[in-house]
C-alpha cells in the first residue's frame, strides 16, 4: 500500500511550506533567547516564575510571526516564496534588515508610548535608536540561523 490519508497529506502540505518552517524555527531560536534576556528587562527576574514564562512564550511567538512577515517581504520582492532553499546573501540580508526594522520599531513603541516593558539598568541601549541592545544583536543573529536551518530542513 501506499495509500497516503487525507490527513497525512494535509500535514505533509504544512510541513513543506516554507512560512511554517520559518515559523517553527524562528520559535525554536527565539525561545531560549528571550529568556536568557529577561534580568535585562525591569521587574522580569523578580516575576513569578509562571508569569516569566508566559511573557517569554509570548514575546517568542511574536518573534515567529515577524519572522514569518519577513519571509513574507523577501517573498514579495523576489516573487518566489521558495527562495529560502537557495537563498542568497542579498535575500538573506533583506529577511534579516526586515525582521530588524519591525523590532526597531516594536521595541521603541513597547519602551516609550505604549510602556509594555522596561529595560532594566543592565540593557546597554543603541545610541540614536534608543533601543536596547540584546533586541537588536536577536535579530541580527537568528534570522540568518533560521534562514539556514530552513534551508537544511527543506532540501
Amino acid at each position: 500500500g501506499g495509500a497516503v490519508s487525507p490527513r497525512s497529506g494535509a500535514r505533509r502540505r504544512v510541513l513543506d511550506a516554507p512560512e511554517a518552517n520559518v515559523a517553527v524555527f524562528a520559535f525554536l531560536l527565539n525561545y531560549p533567547w528571550e529568556f536568557l534576556q529577561v534580568p535585562l528587562f525591569r521587574g522580569m527576574a523578580e516575576a513569578p516564575h509562571w508569569e516569566a514564562v508566559k511573557f517569554c512564550t509570548g514575546a517568542t511567538l511574536g518573534d515567529a510571526v515577524i519572522a514569518v512577515v519577513a519571509f513574507w517581504g523577501v517573498t514579495a520582492a523576489c516573487g518566489n516564496r521558495r527562495w529560502i532553499l537557495r537563498p542568497s546573501a542579498v535575500q538573506v540580508a533583506g529577511f534579516t534588515a526586515t525582521g530588524l526594522a519591525i523590532t526597531l520599531v516594536l521595541e521603541w513603541l513597547a519602551t516609550g508610548p505604549l510602556g509594555r516593558w522596561a529595560y532594566a539598568e543592565a540593557m546597554p541601549i543603541v545610541p540614536l535608536l534608543g533601543v536596547g541592545l540584546s533586541p537588536v544583536l536577536q535579530w541580527i543573529l537568528l534570522p540568518p540561523l533560521v534562514a539556514w536551518l530552513v534551508r537544511r530542513q527543506m532540501t
